[in-house]
């Protein structure tokens, strides 16, 4: 057995303004806030926890740090965008009316967002 095979993970997602970005993660993404404390507001999504916390020098970087393993991309898209989010379209690539692209050889669909930092997510059925 590998040291950490059996550790939940928690994912660390940095933020200039934590009262902004629990608002998205709680109130735009739906995610359940199980507590805050001095160093971040955690929530669950799944078997994961989710640490926003706040850096105030914080850039985002250019490319996917958070993903969403769902069952239906496009319901989740639609809730989503009915909430108010704007989901990216990469140049050069062909997404449907939604914003969510069909990977090639059938592997999955793929939409991708920012959050209120600026740090991209994407909603995926491709494992």
């Amino acid at each position: 057995m590998g040291i950490l095979e059996s550790a939940k993970p928690v994912i660390v997602v940095c933020t200039r303004d934590r009262v902004r970005a629990v608002e998205f993660y709680r109130d735009t993404l739906g995610l359940i806030l199980c507590h805050e404390d001095a160093f971040a507001a955690v929530f669950e999504a799944g078997a994961t926890t989710i640490r926003i916390a706040s850096v105030p020098d914080f850039t985002p970087h250019e490319h996917t740090m958070l993903g969403f393993l769902v069952s239906d991309v496009d319901m989740t898209v639609k809730a989503l965008s009915g909430n108010g989010v704007f989901f990216l379209r990469l140049p050069g690539f062909p997404h449907d009316e939604w914003g969510v692209l069909s990977l090639p050889g059938g592997k999955g669909r793929v939409a991708w967002l920012k959050d209120p930092d600026g740090n991209i997510l994407s909603i995926t059925d491709a494992e």
